[in-house]
């Protein structure tokens, strides 16, 4: 379905229905871009959060993402399988992994990185430096409103 056949002013104007439309043109480019690598956006930020932080556990990474345990668990154990990431044991603490990025994997992420912001820059073309900005600044006013409760 396009948006000019969507289902109406009444309905094609909330913000809901704006929110899923944009995310899904965003899914689908990002899909394209990122496939090359072997990840998709979600994989991808967790990759890119165990990269730029200090070692962490799965729940950790879990909770910095805003994932349940259990996908983030199927997440891992798709990166794992591609050699992307590796569960450690704690040094502190032998029942808890931390997950750190494999060896060799960091190109990956490098390009993958490049790709995906190459694939937003896409989806933002359409409006000006200006209007995707706000949108941004827009956008993570909403979440932290919903963060501070």
């Amino acid at each position: 379905m396009t948006f000019s056949a969507g289902p109406g002013p009444e309905v094609s104007g909330r913000l809901g229905y704006l929110l899923k439309h944009a995310m899904r043109r965003l899914s689908a480019v990002s899909d394209e871009a990122l496939a090359p690598f072997g990840v998709d956006d979600r994989r991808l930020a967790v990759l890119l959060l165990v990269a730029s932080n200090e070692p962490m556990s799965q729940q950790q990474a879990a909770e910095r993402l805003g994932i349940d345990r259990t996908t983030m668990v199927a997440l891992l154990d798709d990166l794992e399988s591609k050699s992307l990431v590796a569960r450690v044991a704690h040094p502190g603490d032998r029942r808890r992994n931390v997950i750190t990025l494999a060896p060799d994997s960091e190109p990956i992420l490098n390009q993958a990185f490049a790709a995906w912001n190459k694939a937003e820059q896409t989806v933002l073309d359409v409006l000006e430096p200006q209007a995707a900005e706000q949108l941004r600044e827009s956008l993570q006013k909403i979440i932290r409103a919903d963060e501070q409760g």
